[in-house]
């Protein structure tokens, strides 16, 4: 018996392993990769792609008592450091949560853990978003409430989830889990590639050329 024939069942072993791990993971990673390929895309034409933002304003009248309430959250604030005291602000709490309740209730608005940007004149609440952008404040001396959200359209939502800008934890999350069942589907096909490649003189010439175009298309032409 040969040494190829006694490998034979070992090596049969491994293929039929490898193609488990690779068919699972293109299936879990299917239909994120379809999304990433095409925001791939519309990110590299994004001057390209016009969009027009669209912005809502809201105005309300926060109540005496709530306002008192807001002014005295603001008194509790830490002593800001030297940069902050430059500027006049400070940062890090969240409003009140009875001033959100009625927000949410009046303006259809959450600032649920949201940090909130204190000064002398207002409590001003950042509420970026994928695809878009918003803002609440309230002014500490007459308790005028503005809000204003900018939706820039799905091409621009989509292409902010591709970047995870503004997404939260858990869409982070699933990009650093996609990333790992991309990492198997290509290592795990690579290994593929490598058990066929005996019978298939072309592998690795079309494997360097994956790896040579683009690193010459950086080498020379991308400045």
């Amino acid at each position: 018996m040969t040494a190829a024939s006694s490998n034979a069942p070992q090596r049969a072993y491994w293929l039929k392993k490898l193609h488990e791990w690779h068919w699972i993971s293109s299936a879990i990673c299917l239909i994120g990769m379809l999304v990433f390929a095409f925001t791939g895309i519309t990110l590299n034409h994004a001057g390209q792609i016009e969009s027009k933002p669209s912005v809502q304003s809201l105005q309300q009248q926060l109540p005496e008592s709530l306002l008192q309430e807001l002014r005295r959250a603001q008194e509790q604030q830490k002593e800001p450091g030297e940069d902050a005291k430059a500027s006049g602000a400070t940062g890090g709490s969240e409003l009140p949560a009875s001033v959100q309740a009625w927000i949410a209730a009046q303006m259809k608005v959450s600032t649920s853990h949201r940090a909130v940007e204190w000064s002398e004149e207002e409590a001003y609440v950042p509420l970026p978003r994928p695809g878009g952008d918003a803002w609440l404040r309230v002014d500490l001396k007459d308790g005028a409430v503005e809000y204003e959200k900018t939706d820039r359209g799905w091409i621009s939502y989509v292409n902010d989830l591709h970047k995870g800008r503004n997404t939260g934890g858990a869409w982070s999350l699933f990009i650093d889990v996609f990333a790992v069942g991309c990492l198997v589907f290509c290592i795990t096909g690579l290994l593929i590639l490598k058990m066929h490649s005996g019978r298939r003189p072309l592998t690795w010439p079309m494997v360097g050329l994956g790896l040579v175009l683009p690193a010459l298309l950086a080498l020379l032409l991308v400045h």
